[in-house]
């Protein structure tokens, strides 16, 4: 099942724990050898597992128990700095060169099509 904005909490609990189900069985984990690995209960893992609401502390350990940690950052990008943002980072960015100009005295008085 994919999780969607329309799932209400409770099936995409039930999801999650399915997943992360799987993906203990995949490690040869037992319960109890990963709530041991992520430093929580066995019953932190059952309520995970069964759709139950767990802390968010309680999923982090686990996640990165399961080294799904970085997943988070698919989850929750960090946001994208807006254009004003951006211009005061880059500053005044120079547009065109100047080219090379040719020495003139500056003592000299100007004159049309002189340079």
């Amino acid at each position: 099942m994919q999780i969607t904005n329309e799932l209400v909490d409770d099936a995409v609990l039930a999801e999650l724990g399915r997943r992360l189900t799987r993906l203990r069985l995949d490690r040869d984990l037992t319960q109890q050898q990963l709530a041991d690995e992520a430093g929580v209960s066995r019953d932190t893992v059952l309520r995970l597992e069964g759709g139950r609401s767990v802390t968010l502390t309680a999923l982090l350990r686990l996640l990165r128990a399961l080294q799904l940690l970085e997943g988070i950052e698919l989850l929750v990008p960090e946001p994208l700095p807006s254009p004003i943002e951006q211009l005061e980072r880059e500053g005044a960015r120079r547009r065109r060169a100047s080219g090379s100009r040719p020495e003139r005295d500056d003592r000299a008085p100007w004159r049309w099509g002189t340079p």
